[in-house]
Order: structure tokens, then sequence, then C-alpha cells
């Protein structure tokens, strides 16, 4: 078998020669033809019957139609318009060249062509009178290319407003992903801070723990059996955190549990003092009783929870970075603002210009508030100060 054999090229490459030699074939028939017909009137000879003018020039424009439904080029509706001016076989073939310019062309291309047609066919009627009265034939003619230079320029229309349709559904279909990707990227940044202060806090606990059992092996074993059970309370609840936070992130449809309140931040305190830091909890203000120890009064979610975090944060950090200093906690609510002070007196911090990933994200969480973070040495150790707007 050759490379030249059809069979060995695909079944469109095989039959497009044929194609377009059937195409010549038949121009170069209608071609012939039409030249006879002309060089014999010209001659003053015998004029061969106008059906066979017809026929030819039928011939040529069906067979020049498909080169121009597929290349919509202007120089092929206009020989079909020539040809519709020496015979009505080519009429068809020229009216539908008019619709396919003006159908993908721009609208003055359109109006020359149709234009050309017109003339053509007015010509056509010239030489070849219909069976009615010229005016009207004229009018017709005028018409029907208007009709068609109008449908193709509403067509044209219509594509490119479904175009456009698509190309914004297109858009709005990335913006929905981008806006969607951006939700979850946010929300994962929410449950990551979220399980950072928790697990962070729950973890240095049980750090604290571990390490009191370590340097007293010697306690009575009563102590020892409390400081076991609050390490494995405290590996219960950190491993229940962590199983929380790989649910959320693979989609499913559990969610974080509620926010702290400043009602939690009693626990909190009382969470510390169980592994021996020493901590003193102070609240006071217009929005809290302290003769009766009722604190109704709570600001928004996210303000209380900010709050929580701010002295979760504080003793965390003591905790591991000045371990046995005495903390104070100090939280003050007024009508307008919630203040919230940890101060321990520890040593120095030696990173204090580099503050860690949990201050920088309670930073972050204290801002979008509206509140301002201070965090730095002072005389009598380190503090964190945070102010909240109440609303």
């Amino acid at each position: 078998m050759t490379s030249g054999e059809p069979r060995d090229c695909p079944p469109d490459q095989a039959v497009r020669p044929r194609r377009r030699a059937i195409v010549a074939a038949m121009v170069l028939l209608g071609v012939l033809t039409l030249s006879t017909v002309l060089s014999r009137q010209a001659s003053g000879s015998a004029a061969l019957p106008l059906e066979l003018v017809d026929l030819a020039a039928a011939v040529v424009s069906l067979a020049l139609l498909p080169l121009m439904w597929a290349r919509r080029s202007v120089p092929l509706a206009l020989v079909l318009a020539a040809l519709a001016a020496v015979s009505p076989g080519a009429t068809p073939a020229a009216t539908s060249a008019v619709l396919q310019i003006a159908r993908w062309s721009p609208l003055r291309t359109a109006v020359l062509v149709a234009a050309a047609s017109t003339a053509a066919h007015a010509v056509q009627g010239l030489w070849r009178p219909p069976s009615f009265p010229l005016g009207w034939w004229l009018l017709c003619d005028v018409a029907v290319h208007a009709a068609l230079l109008g449908w193709g320029a509403y067509l044209q229309a219509r594509a490119q407003l479904l175009a456009d349709l698509r190309a914004r559904a297109r858009r709005a279909e990335a913006d929905r992903e981008q806006a969607l990707e951006a939700a979850r990227s946010g929300e994962r940044n929410r449950i990551a801070a979220e399980m950072h202060d928790a697990l962070g806090h729950r973890l240095s606990l049980l750090a604290a723990t571990a390490g009191a059992v370590e340097y007293r092996p010697d306690a009575p074993p009563e102590q020892l059996a409390v400081a076991a059970g609050r390490v494995r309370t405290g590996a219960a609840e950190a491993l229940e955190d962590l199983r929380q936070l790989v649910r959320l992130l693979r989609g499913g449809s559990d969610r974080l549990a509620p926010p702290p309140t400043l009602r939690d931040i009693p626990g909190l305190v009382d969470a510390a003092r169980s592994v021996g830091t020493p901590v003193t909890l102070d609240r006071t203000g217009d929005r809290s009783d302290d003769r009766t120890g009722d604190h109704d009064a709570e600001p928004s979610p996210p303000v209380a929870a900010a709050a929580y975090r701010v002295v979760q944060e504080g003793l965390t950090n003591a905790r591991r970075h000045a371990p046995g200093a005495s903390v104070r906690v100090t939280v003050t609510t007024s009508p307008d603002e919630v203040r919230v002070v940890v101060a321990d007196d520890g040593p120095a911090r030696t990173a204090d210009g580099e503050p860690g990933t949990g201050l920088v994200g309670l930073r972050e969480r204290v801002e979008l508030l509206d509140g301002t973070l201070d965090a730095g040495r002072s005389p009598a150790g380190f503090t964190l100060a945070a102010r909240i707007p109440w609303a």
C-alpha cells in the first residue's frame, strides 16, 4: 500500500479533493456555456435557448455558493450578483450570498454588496422583462434585498449578544469560583486561628502538668493521680479539637463549638491555677455586678471571643516563657468598651520584638473589631493589653 492511495488519508482529506474537482468541473462547464452564448449573440449567430443560459448560470452559482458559505467572501458575492444579472437561475445563490455577507460582515460592507445585488437584479429585469410591470419588479427587488440586509444584521447582533452573554456567564462563573475560594480560604484561616488558640492553650497546660510530675516524681500518689487525670482529660480534649478541625477541612457539615464568652474566663483561670500558675482575676466595670458575681451583660460574640482569646494567649505565653511567674488578669467592662490586661512578673522576653503566630493572629482579630492590642515589657514584667469596642 503506497502513501498516495486515498485510503491512507483520513475520510475528510480523501473526499475533499473529489469535491474540489466536481466544483471545478461544474464551474468550467458553466463558464464555457456562458461564453459560448455570449459569443454567439455578439456575432449575430442564432442564440441558444434561454433555458440553456439559465442552466449554465444555475450550475455556476450553485458551484460557487459552497465556497461563499465557507469563506464569506465579498468578491464571490459580487460574482454571484453578476451571474444574477445574466440569468434568474443565479438569483437564489445571489440572495443567499447577500444574507451571508450581512450575517458576518460589517454593516457598511453588507450595504454595498446588497446594493450591487439589487442593481444586478434590476439589470436582469431590464433585459429579461418580468411578467408584471418593471416598477413593481424594482420595488420588490429593493424590498427583498432590504429584508435580507436587515435579517442578516439582526442575526449578527443576536450572535454578538449571545457571545457577550456567554462571556459574561464565564466571567461570572470565574468570579463566583474566586469568591468561593476566597471564602474557603478565609474560613480555613479562621478555623486555623481558633484551633491554634485552643490547642496551644490545652497543650501548654499538658506540658506544664507533665513538667510538674517530672520535677516532683516523689509527690504523694494522690497528687500524681490528679495530675495524670488532668493530662488524660487535656489530651482527650485536644484530640477532639483536632478531629473537629479535620472534619471541617474535609468539608463536613460539622461546625466549630460555640464561641467562648466572658463567663468562660474564670474557667480559663481555674485551669491555669490547676497546673500551678498563680493567677489573680479581677473583673470590674459598669456592666458587671461585683457583689453578686453576676455578669449577665455580655458583648457581641466576636467581642467576647476576642477578649477570651486575649486572656488565653496571655496565660499561655506566661506559662511558656515565664513558668512559675505570677499572673494578674484584669477584665474591665464599660458602656463603650472591654479592656483586658494580662500581666506577669516574669523575666523579660528575649523575643519581644518578634511576636509569634498566636500574637499576630490575636492582633488581627482585635483590629478587625476596631480595637487595639499592645504587648511588651513593663517595669513589673510582661503585659498584654487589649481595648475592644463593646458594639
